[in-house]
């Protein structure tokens, strides 16, 4: 039965990743469906209203479509617009309708225009953009000498090939405008005119369009530039540690062998000095272990995404796919979690599994449902759509009640069962030895920055075309490059966290088990760090909502990037230490 809830879904999802796919047929004269989606301002893209929330020419009455999962998520609140563009039908201004804009609705549409506000329509599953208005500064030093503009008809270009809908191109008529710059009541004739054009692209391809502009040549060599860059990083790093750790590790081995068989009772230095502390058990072992299970699940999840951006269900303007992805993966994956925090957390000899299988289940969950409930109170002050409905909040939450906790449970109780016992090649004493002196760069704090800076420094390029696209309008459809940078980031982390473990241990401090996560998940830290600087630097957004949207979700995004890198470099150190004193005899 369980098992069949599981396919089930699978099969749900992918329907919902792919029910954006319009492979709509049309005879002339047909009515092909266009939705006004939202209004919003350019430089701010999660600050986004619906589109009726500007006094338009409503359509008499306006009826919403019905959305998925994830546009909801996305923020798109699809309504009938009221444009009519029949399948082959040719029309020349039109009159949508005449409206006489009262003060208070010029000053609405002037803030509008001020604030570079776009619209976005779909039709036939096809994105429209276009601005609203303009603001006229040419030659006024002055700001309150500017001119305000509202574009009032709109033409409509439509591309055919023989019984489908190929391409729509929307543009706004520069001589068609209606003047806003004073309080007054203004009389507008809302147009447009539509023409249809035959054209050979398959209906196969109709989306290539999109997806091209981030593929142009000088786009390429950028994205090829930042993948030979983190390829020599990763090449130099890995070679100089390879070298470094196996010639020391040799001459290790070759020392402790020796000392071996020439005097038993001479006094043992380095690493091996601590083999009765090293398996030591650490501090806070039901944290550490949901830690490990969280960052466990947000791998598999990374991956799996990563496999369906790579098989091409994330093409372009397929509303909401991302997010319904996100949402449901993650839920399958709760099972992951629970496996792997219960299993590690008995294998150090914890007692209470319940309590850690709770930890488990809020450790990156507490963290993102306190920040959604602050964030979509602020977007219901602004009554942006970024504000989820009440039927959203309930769908989600009896998700993460019938479908993500049971499997969590069923995973922590396979754990339990699993029986594993911790594999340590050396016995523990029964007392600590004391950690002698150390120098302040070795502290916890100078080494995470050690640790991160370098795999950040393999990503960071990419990260700005990343973020451009979440957080902007560019297109992002490069993923095979995507994946790469994500596997040289993998290997970077845990061979960094490796060379520091090594260090820590040659320095007689047996205390790895936190560090060795710490500095693996310290790149979360940097890519917060240059959040900041994108903000400030790279971006034109403003405004609380956006503010605390984009700070908000990137902190989440950063600590879901610091337990799953944590994850790493703690896994990689732990089979690093057991390699190392696997092969030295140790009483």
């Amino acid at each position: 039965m369980g098992w069949f809830v599981v396919v089930l879904l699978i099969v749900s999802s992918a329907s919902l990743v792919r029910a954006d796919s319009s492979d709509h047929r049309y005879k002339a004269g047909d009515l092909v469906p266009l939705y006004a989606n939202k209004v919003g301002p350019f430089h701010n893209p999660s600050e986004t209203y619906r589109y009726f929330d500007l006094p338009f020419c409503s359509p008499g009455a306006v009826k919403d479509k019905k959305e998925a999962l994830g546009e909801v998520l996305n923020g798109d609140r699809l309504v009938t617009a009221p444009y009519k563009l029949d399948f082959l039908a040719d029309k020349e201004s039109e009159i949508v309708c005449k409206k006489k804009l009262k003060k208070e609705e010029v000053a609405q549409f002037r803030s509008a225009v001020t604030k570079d506000y776009y619209f976005q329509m779909y039709y036939d599953d096809l994105p429209i953009w276009g601005f609203l208005g303009k603001v006229d500064k040419e030659g006024k030093v002055d700001p309150s000498d500017y001119k305000y503009y509202l574009f009032n008809h709109l033409h409509f270009e439509v591309l055919y090939n023989k019984d489908r809908v190929i391409e729509i191109n929307a543009r706004t008529d520069p001589s068609a405008l209606v003047d806003l710059t004073e309080d007054k009541e203004v009389n507008v004739n809302f147009m447009y005119t539509v023409k249809w054009k035959e054209t050979n692209t398959p209906f196969d391809k109709r989306m290539e369009k999109y997806s091209q502009s981030s593929s142009l040549p000088h786009h390429l060599e950028i994205h090829w530039f930042s993948i030979i860059n983190s390829c020599v990083t990763v090449l130099l790093l890995t070679g100089f540690l390879a070298t470094i750790l196996m010639r020391v590790l040799k001459n290790d081995f070759v020392k402790y062998a020796h000392d071996e068989e020439t005097a038993d009772d001479q006094e043992e230095t380095g690493w091996k000095y601590i083999h009765g502390d090293v398996f030591r058990f650490p501090k806070y072992k039901s944290l550490l272990a949901a830690a490990t299970g969280s960052g466990t699940q947000l791998f598999t999840l990374t991956t799996f995404i990563f496999i369906l951006a790579l098989v091409g269900v994330f093409y372009p303007y397929n509303r909401g796919a991302l997010f319904t992805a996100l949402v449901v993966i993650y839920a399958l994956t709760s099972g992951i979690a629970g496996y792997t925090a219960t299993s590690f957390y008995c294998q150090l000899e914890g007692t209470n599994w319940v309590r850690n299988l709770l930890l488990t289940g809020s450790l990156f969950c507490g963290p993102l449902f306190l920040t959604f409930c602050f964030l979509n109170t602020v977007a219901i002050a602004y009554t942006a759509t970024a504000a989820l409905p009440f039927g959203t909040i309930v769908v989600i939450f009896l998700i993460w009640t019938l479908v993500t906790s049971p499997l969590l449970v069923l995973g922590g109780i396979a754990g339990k069962n699993s029986k594993a016992e911790f594999q340590a090649p050396c016995r523990t004493t029964k007392y600590p030895r004391e950690i002698p002196p150390l120098p302040w760069y070795r502290g916890t704090f100078p080494q995470m920055a050690m640790a991160g800076f370098l795999p950040f420094s393999a990503i960071y390029i990419e990260l700005y075309y990343i973020f451009a696209s979440v957080w902007g309008h560019r297109i992002y459809t490069i993923y095979s490059i995507l994946f790469i940078v994500f596997i040289i980031l993998l290997i970077v982390t845990a061979f960094i966290t490796v060379a520091l473990t090594y260090f820590q241990l040659a320095a007689e401090d047996h205390e790895w088990w936190w560090r060795s996560f710490l500095c693996g998940g310290s790149t979360g830290l940097f890519i917060y760090g240059y959040c900041l600087y994108y903000y400030y630097a790279r971006s034109d957004m403003s405004g609380f909502m956006q503010t605390s949207f984009f700070f908000g979700y990137m902190a989440c995004i950063c600590y879901g990037f610091f337990l799953m890198l944590g994850t790493v470099g703690f896994r990689a150190a732990l089979f690093f230490v057991r390699h190392i004193y696997r092969s030295i005899k140790c009483e």
